[in-house]
């Protein structure tokens, strides 16, 4: 009999899992697919926006969007095009009622439990099919995966016994060869992010016309101390690096970071005799919110392109 057995929703950035449908069935084979569910969820941003992994008996297909994956498990027999169906009305349902800033920031497991009761009632209906009433967008659907197809996940591309070896990179239609650390775009700028983007550039400047009236100073001045000029325009250097991580997505983005963070420490702590403690602590706390900013804006997934 083909039908939908569970599903769950996964934010892609780290597979940390929002919501999930009650699972009963306990045999092996489903002890299996749930492995495969936690080791694909790891690697969320490596794949395609759209995906399906056959495992004998069973199909995981999954799609993400907007920073969020909706994986689902069902028989190998089940039709992809509901599958997908299935999974699109999942994603528009949890787009609506969820905003996408909370499911950024959360940090606790299955905080949007709840979400599970749509996740029933529409399975309900999609193992139902003679009950469905959306012929129009199966139609779409179909049309939508026969121009591009979903990317077909081997279990070796999985990796090792420990599903946790490298993934290699992968060939998908329509966007040719995707890295283990793809460019992406980045989700939507927020004001804390804008307020966060004009104060790192409000203390690169001010680092860089202090470092120049430290020239000035050096050049009238022969006693005086080199190093402090350095300081400044590493000062300035780090707060504008700050600004383009916020800006651009990049390998090790959130380290990149908190290394930069550090620097900017370093360099007010080296200038301590030439700044006041408000100066020092308002250079800290701007590096240290930008930091912020830069972790919390992450890659985003595709957005919604079916029935379009």
């Amino acid at each position: 009999m083909s039908m939908i057995l569970s599903a769950s929703v996964v934010r892609v950035r780290d597979g940390l899992p929002l919501s999930a449908s009650t699972d009963y069935d306990q045999s092996a084979g489903m002890q299996e697919c749930r492995k495969y569910f936690k080791i694909l969820s790891k690697k969320l941003s490596q794949l395609p926006d759209r995906c399906t992994l056959k495992t004998g008996q069973y199909n995981i297909n999954f799609i993400s969007s907007l920073g969020v994956s909706y994986m689902m498990l069902c028989t190998e027999n089940y039709p992809s095009v509901l599958a997908f169906c299935f999974l699109d009305e999942l994603q528009k349902e949890f787009i609506t009622t969820y905003n996408m800033m909370k499911t950024n920031t959360a940090v606790r497991p299955y905080c949007f439990i709840e979400f599970d009761n749509f996740i029933q009632r529409t399975k309900q209906r999609y193992n139902n099919t003679r009950s469905l009433s959306t012929k129009m967008n199966l139609a779409d659907m179909q049309t939508e995966i026969k121009l591009r197809p979903p990317y077909q996940i081997s279990v070796s591309e999985l990796g090792s016994a420990n599903g946790f070896a490298h993934l290699s990179v992968v060939e998908y239609k329509g966007i040719g060869k995707i890295s283990a650390a793809p460019h992406q775009r980045l989700e939507p700028v927020t004001l804390p992010g804008i307020v966060s983007f004009v104060l790192s550039l409000l203390c690169g400047a001010l680092n860089l016309i202090r470092g120049f009236h430290a020239i000035e100073s050096l050049l009238q001045n022969e006693g005086e101390d080199f190093s402090y000029v350095i300081a400044f325009f590493l000062g300035t250097a780090a707060c504008l690096y700050q600004c383009y991580l916020f800006v651009y997505y990049t390998g090790w983005r959130n380290a990149k970071s908190f290394l930069t963070f550090g620097l900017i420490c370093l360099c007010n702590m080296y200038l301590y005799e030439l700044r006041n403690l408000w100066q020092l602590f308002f250079h800290v706390t701007v590096g240290a919110f930008s930091t912020l900013q830069i972790r919390l804006r992450q890659p985003q997934g595709k957005s919604p392109d079916y029935n379009v």
